[in-house]
């Protein structure tokens, strides 16, 4: 084995709980360990980055990762911190789903190696699907008690929430699935560990706990979990004002990406430069005393968004995230605005001021004092405009404009927008429908 697996997530600050005898068990052998990914979208977002990292730093020391995408158990809805249960989905939707994400595991971990350590996709519908209620409640429902299921702090919180709704026996059951897909991977893949989040831990110790009841006191299942991360103000990780931040480009474009990275405080940096890159021990100690020498250089931040862009996306979308976040400094070309596609046109500038132009209007070229006041607004009268202007004050995309200039359909970005600036700081984005 190349690392101890336990200890290299000990120092990252990834471990919450961990069951006495799993760093034995995976410095005595090869021993493959799981996590659940929920199916419900066709893309990851950084919440599930941490599991994965989990994975990934597995593979590194020599064992075996299974993700498993929960598509049974995505059907039913856990209830570990959840006051709503799930929408249920059908099969193809489900099997989409698996391809879309199987593609992005594939950035993290590797499933063509040669290697024993070969990391391996399941779905927990392919065993589940045919499993009838009869045999379920017969093979795993009699292990387990219902006193025991109760005393799960999910079950616990969930039943003593005042909603009024309570908690449905699917809901309840759930335990009992993921518990039975603990024991189908130990019992077909030879599948020693399961890995979560800190929520997880009682359903994670039920399938250790169904393992031995049903297959003998002497075998060892272990469990492992992170803490859910936090971020320093309070707020949800991986949430920003519009949802979630996805690993998918469509939905969440590679440059929003690199900026939520970028934008984190610098005690979050600290704290996530650890869990979500590869940096080592020492790279990181390093990076971490430089950065408080001179924080306003946002070392930490900027390594961080680096390493997980590239990883996520590519360089090439690094560059043109990095090439990009400078527009609003003022420090961006005209190349690079007219290299962006809309989502990332539409994400570096929202928020600015915008103006509607009708298509009709751009038909033939408009003189620039008409279409900064008369059609635009963007200044309230010509004389302005004009002392703006003869003063250089004015760039349309990027390059600075007299009063001599004409605004035509040669100017429109991505075939719909000018970007007009004021000075060095006031944006306007118009648009032309």
């Amino acid at each position: 084995m190349h690392k101890n697996f336990v200890e290299e997530l000990r120092w990252r600050g990834m471990i919450h709980d961990v069951t006495p005898g799993t760093e034995e068990q995976l410095t005595k052998e090869l021993t493959a360990a799981y996590v659940g990914i929920d199916p419900t979208a066709d893309s990851l977002h950084i919440g599930h980055l941490v599991g994965i990292m989990m994975l990934k730093h597995l593979q590194i020391a020599g064992h075996k990762p299974i993700a498993l995408i929960g598509g049974a158990t995505g059907m039913i809805g856990d209830p570990s911190g959840k006051s709503q249960e799930r929408n249920l989905l059908d099969e193809e939707t489900l099997r989409h789903n698996q391809e879309c994400l199987k593609a992005q595991l594939a950035k993290f971990l590797d499933f063509e190696t040669e290697a024993p350590n070969k990391a391996e996709l399941v779905n927990n519908y392919d065993w589940m699907k045919d499993y009838s209620f009869l045999a379920f409640i017969r093979d795993v429902g009699k292990h387990i008690t219902v006193n025991y299921m109760m005393s799960k702090d999910s079950v616990k919180k969930r039943l003593a929430a005042d909603s009024g709704s309570g908690m449905s026996f699917t809901e309840f059951t759930y335990q009992l699935v993921q518990g039975f897909d603990f024991l189908h991977l130990y019992q077909h893949k030879n599948c020693k560990l399961q890995m979560g989040g800190s929520d997880q831990w009682g359903n994670i110790i039920t399938g250790t706990e169904l393992i031995r009841r049903k297959l003998g006191s002497e075998q060892n299942a272990f469990a492992l979990t992170c803490p859910l991360i936090t971020k320093a103000d309070g707020g949800k990780f991986g949430k920003t004002e519009s949802g979630n931040v996805w690993l998918d480009a469509e939905k969440t474009s590679p440059y929003a990406f690199y900026q939520f990275w970028l934008n984190c405080s610098d005690e979050d940096a600290e704290k996530y430069v650890k869990i979500f890159t590869l940096m080592g021990r020492d790279e990181i100690d390093a990076l971490s005393a430089e950065h408080r020498q001179a924080p306003h250089l946002r070392l930490l931040q900027k390594a961080l968004a680096k390493e997980v862009t590239v990883r996520v996306h590519s360089e090439e979308d690094l560059q043109t995230a990095e090439e990009v976040s400078q527009i609003l400094f003022g420090k961006g070309t005209t190349e690079v605005l007219r290299k962006m596609n809309e989502s990332t046109l539409l994400s570096v500038f929202d928020g600015v001021p915008r103006a509607t132009v009708s298509l009709s209007e751009m038909q033939n070229p408009v003189e620039i004092a008409e279409f900064l006041v008369t059609l635009t607004g963007i200044f309230p009268s010509k004389g302005e405009a004009r002392r703006t202007l003869k003063d250089n004050g004015v760039s349309v995309n990027k390059q600075k404009v007299g009063e001599a200039t004409f605004i035509s359909k040669d100017d429109f970005l991505q075939n719909k927008y000018i970007l007009v600036q004021k000075g060095k700081k006031n944006y306007h984005l118009v648009v032309v429908e």
